[in-house]
Order: C-alpha cells, then sequence, then structure tokens
C-alpha cells in the first residue's frame, strides 16, 4: 500500500474538507469601508449606581447547593456588589456618574 492509500483514521478527512470549505469566499463580498467617518455620538446618559446590587440575585432565591446556599449568597452578592463598585468607579472616571436625586428632580 503506498502512503496516498494508507486508511486515515476515522475523522481525519471531514477536518480537512471542513478547513477547506471554510476558505472559500463568496465572489459578491465587498470590502467595508473601514476608515469611514463616524457620526459623531450623543452625550451619554448619567449612570446612576443602584441601591442595592445584589437585590435580583435575592429575588431568584437561595442557589440549589446542598448545606452551601448561605455561603454561596454571600459570595455572589459580593461579587455583584464588587462589580457595581467598579462601574461606579469607571463611570466617575468617565465623567457620567449621575445620583439618584438628581434623578427625582
Amino acid at each position: 500500500m503506498s502512503a496516498e492509500q494508507q486508511p486515515q483514521p476515522p475523522g481525519q478527512g471531514q477536518q480537512a474538507r471542513r478547513r477547506r470549505r471554510g476558505r472559500r469566499r463568496s465572489h459578491g463580498q465587498r470590502n467595508a469601508e473601514l476608515w469611514r467617518q463616524s457620526p459623531p455620538l450623543d452625550k451619554p446618559a448619567p449612570i446612576i449606581p443602584a441601591r442595592d446590587p445584589a437585590a435580583v440575585l435575592r429575588s431568584l432565591g437561595t442557589p440549589p447547593l446542598q448545606g452551601h446556599g448561605a455561603l454561596v449568597d454571600y459570595y455572589l452578592a459580593t461579587v455583584v456588589e464588587r462589580a457595581a463598585g467598579v462601574a461606579a468607579a469607571l463611570a466617575a472616571t468617565a465623567g457620567v456618574l449621575g445620583s439618584a436625586e438628581a434623578d427625582e428632580e
């Protein structure tokens, strides 16, 4: 048997066909205008931090982990509160941090 006629392991022929298939381009495809001017962005709305970021998690109930539910609640709430704090810090850095009092007026 020559090297060309040796049986291939199952699946290798299919992988080669998939790779070849992915290289084909459609002839109707046009180049995107990557360097065109984009329209100016609107002024961003102020970002108001949530008073209780973990409220949504608590509304879902305790996770179904036997014996670890309260601990998981604590860790998930901690992560969500930390993420909300980082988001508020980023909003303050960008100058778009709002307040709940300004929204009520």
